[in-house]
C-alpha cells in the first residue's frame, strides 16, 4: 500500500515549493558549515606537521629572555628574574637548555671528555673516597665462626680544579640582527674555546688553577698492586727513536698489561702524527694493526680497540709518552660545576660586544690501574 505524506488541505503547490527550496538551503548551509570546519582541521592539521624553519622547537621563555633581553640588549632586570643572576660569580647563570647544548658540543669535540667519567657539582670542590686495599668478605661453612675481615683502606680524590673562560665576540649589528641565532652561535663558540682549554689540561694539566692531566701523574714500570695509588704504570719502547723494534708486539704487551675488566671499554689516546705511524704497523702476516671504523659514526681501531685523536698528546720522541691505553671512564676523573657563567661586555672593546663566559672545572687520575703508558726510551 503507497503512503503518502498527509498535507494541509489549505496549502497550496506554491507553499510546497516554498518550503521544499527553505528545507534545500538549510542542508546546503549545514553542508557549507560543515566543509569550513573540515578545511580549518586540514590546515591546522598542515601547521603542526610542517616543521620549524630553524629545525627546533621555540625556546622557553627563560631562554628567549635571557638572549634577547640580556645578550641582546643588556637588560639585566629582567635577566635576574628569569636566570637567577649570580653578579658575585661574574656573570648570570646561562639557562639549562642553552647549557645543555654547551655540554653537548664539548662532549663531541673534546676528545678525553668524551671517554673519561664526569660528574656534575653544585660547588666549587669535589670529594671522593676510593678502596685501596683490605677484604670486606670472605668464605665459610654453615655452621663455622665468622672470623674478622681486613680493614678495607681509602684514599681521597680531589681533584685540582681552576676556573675555565672563553671570551667570544660579536658587533652590535650582528646583535641586532632577529635572523643572527644568538644561541648557537654563542653556544658554539663557547664549547669550541672550551674544548681546546680542557683537551690540553686533561692531558697535561699541572693541577695548579687547572686539572691535573693523566700524563702528569707518577709513573712506575711496577705492575698493579705493587705501585702506589695514583701511579701509572708504563711500559718502555726499548728504543729512543720511534717506537722500537717490533712496535707491534710493545702495543700488544700494553693492551694485556691492563687487566681484563678495565679492558671492556679500553680505548687507545694518540695524536695524529703518531697515528700516522701507527697505520703503517703490520703484524708478521701482512695485515695492517689499525682498521678503519665500518661503519659512519664507529672509531677506527687498533688491536681491535678503539683510538681516540688527542691532539695534546705528545709526539713520538725521546723520553716522551706518545701513546694512552686504557679505560678513562674507570680511570680519569672530571669535576665541574653544572652552571656556566656569562657576563656581558659592550664597553672593554667598542663597537664589539664581548661575551666573558666561565666555568670551573676540575680533573684528576681517579684509578691508576686502569690506564696503561706507552714510553719511548730516552
Amino acid at each position: 500500500m503507497e503512503t503518502t505524506t498527509p498535507t494541509d488541505p489549505a496549502e497550496t503547490s506554491f507553499d510546497i515549493v516554498a518550503r521544499q527550496d527553505s528545507l534545500e538551503a538549510d542542508v546546503a548551509l549545514l553542508r557549507g558549515d560543515v566543509d569550513e570546519v573540515k578545511a580549518r582541521v586540514e590546515k591546522i592539521g598542515r601547521v603542526a606537521s610542517r616543521p620549524a624553519l630553524s629545525g627546533a622547537a621555540d625556546p622557553a621563555p627563560e631562554v628567549k629572555g635571557f638572549v634577547d633581553g640580556y645578550l641582546r640588549r643588556g637588560a639585566t632586570t629582567e635577566v635576574k628574574s628569569l636566570t637567577a643572576g649570580v653578579p658575585a660569580d661574574g656573570g648570570y647563570a646561562v639557562p639549562q637548555q642553552i647549557d645543555a647544548a654547551i655540554a653537548r658540543e664539548l662532549t663531541a669535540i673534546s676528545p678525553i671528555r668524551a671517554i673519561a667519567q664526569v660528574v656534575q657539582t653544585g660547588s666549587a670542590g669535589y670529594r671522593k673516597l676510593i678502596t685501596t686495599g683490605g677484604t670486606a668478605s670472605g668464605w665459610v661453612s654453615e655452621t663455622a665462626a665468622r672470623p674478622e675481615t681486613d680493614t678495607p683502606e681509602f684514599a681521597e680524590i680531589a681533584p685540582p680544579t681552576g676556573e675555565l673562560y672563553a671570551n667570544p665576540a660579536a658587533s652590535q649589528a650582528m646583535l641586532d640582527d632577529a635572523g643572527f641565532d644568538l644561541e648557537s652561535w654563542l653556544a658554539s663558540e663557547i664549547a669550541m674555546e672550551f674544548a681546546r682549554a680542557e683537551g690540553a689540561a686533561f692531558v697535561a694539566g699541572s693541577g695548579n688553577d687547572q686539572p691535573a692531566g693523566f700524563l702528569t701523574a707518577p709513573t712506575a714500570t711496577m705492575p698493579d698492586n705493587l705501585r702506589a695509588f695514583g701511579t701509572l704504570q708504563y711500559l718502555g719502547t726499548g728504543a729512543a727513536s720511534g717506537l722500537g723494534d717490533a712496535p707491534e708486539n710493545r702495543l700488544i704487551d700494553l693492551v694485556h698489561a691492563l687487566k681484563a675488566g678495565h679492558r671492556q671499554g679500553a680505548s687507545f689516546v694518540m695524536n695524529s702524527t703518531t697515528l700516522a705511524e701507527v697505520r703503517k704497523l703490520r703484524s708478521e702476516d701482512g695485515a695492517f694493526l689499525w682498521q678503519p671504523g665500518l661503519v659512519e659514526g664507529q672509531p677506527d681501531r687498533l688491536l681491535g680497540y678503539p683510538v681516540v685523536e688527542a691532539e695534546d698528546m705528545p709526539d713520538i720522541a725521546a723520553g716522551a709518552v706518545p701513546i694512552a691505553f686504557g679505560n678513562f671512564r674507570h680511570g680519569y676523573l672530571i669535576a665541574e660545576r653544572s652552571a656556566t657563567q656569562v657576563l656581558r661586555d659592550p664597553f672593554t672593546n667598542k663597537p664589539f660586544v664581548h661575551f666573558y663566559a666561565t666555568k670551573r672545572i676540575g680533573g684528576q687520575v681517579l684509578d691508576g690501574n686502569a690506564i696503561k703508558l706507552l714510553k719511548i726510551e730516552e
